[in-house]
């Protein structure tokens, strides 16, 4: 059965997206998107060197026929700002795509919703390809994809906390509304964490501090793919009902009495 991700026109088969940022260097950057499996990686265009050909470069280290990049707008504080910054990426030659975050405080790192709005209606009518990351608001959620975001990415928790999902009632309500793929992002700890994300329907899942902070980085990537896998599959398949009392797994026709 093909079961693909389609963003922005584009067909991809893994569901895992993986930031570039708190490795050891890009060696071991690379053999952790290689074990997660991941096609889509997002890069801090303020953070990490892919528009300075000169020095050492992120790019050189991953497979551009196989892997897009989404350059993101990490470490924005003004709607300003990550603009600038997205076309800085767009002039570097990495696309239109880009994961607009405008951060609203320094303390939680939650998204400055207002800001990250204005930020979209910009790049949209600039004709990016917006993936903003927002708070699992379903209302925030609903105004982006309005405006002609090609997805929305709401946070399961803070950024980097590896708390899990705190409120998949929301991200319920998110997924009910949305026209557009909805893919977490932030606050992932474990692969539980990812396919809970995908058990309740998500379309993809970003995660960078989950990978890159465990003790073992390509453990964790592969333990998050196959998290990533399961939880889709299961959502795919679908859970039985939850009920108060037993059901006995066996026909009862024919007991002996």
């Amino acid at each position: 059965m093909s079961d693909l991700l389609t963003l922005a026109g584009k067909d991809y088969r893994s569901r895992l997206i993986v930031g570039t940022g708190k490795y050891r260097d890009f060696a071991q950057t690379r053999a952790a998107v290689e074990a997660a499996g991941a096609e889509i990686v997002t890069v801090a265009v303020r953070r990490v060197n892919i528009t300075d050909t000169s020095t050492e470069n992120l790019l050189d280290y991953l497979d551009l026929r196989r892997i897009t990049i989404l350059p993101n707008t990490a470490g924005c504080y003004t709607a300003d700002d990550a603009v600038r910054t997205a076309r800085l990426a767009r002039a570097a030659g990495v696309g239109d795509l880009v994961k607009l975050e405008v951060i609203g405080d320094q303390q939680t790192l939650f998204p400055d919703v207002p800001a990250t709005i204005e930020a979209a209606r910009v790049l949209v009518r600039e004709e990016f390809a917006v993936l903003p990351y927002v708070n699992d608001d379903p209302i925030a959620a609903r105004v982006l994809q309005e405006i002609g975001c090609v997805a929305v990415m709401p946070l399961a928790a803070p950024i980097g906390s590896g708390l899990g999902i705190r409120n998949p009632y929301n991200i319920k309500i998110i997924l009910e509304q949305a026209r557009v793929p909805v893919i977490v992002d932030a606050g992932v700890g474990t692969a539980s964490d990812a396919a809970l994300a995908m058990e309740l329907g998500c379309d993809a899942v970003l995660m960078n501090t989950a990978i890159a902070g465990a003790d073992d980085p390509l453990l964790m990537a592969e333990a998050m793919r196959l998290g990533v896998e399961a939880g889709r599959k299961a959502f795919l398949a679908g859970r039985i009902p939850r009920k108060l009392y037993a059901s006995a797994s066996s026909p009862i026709e024919g007991l002996l009495s």
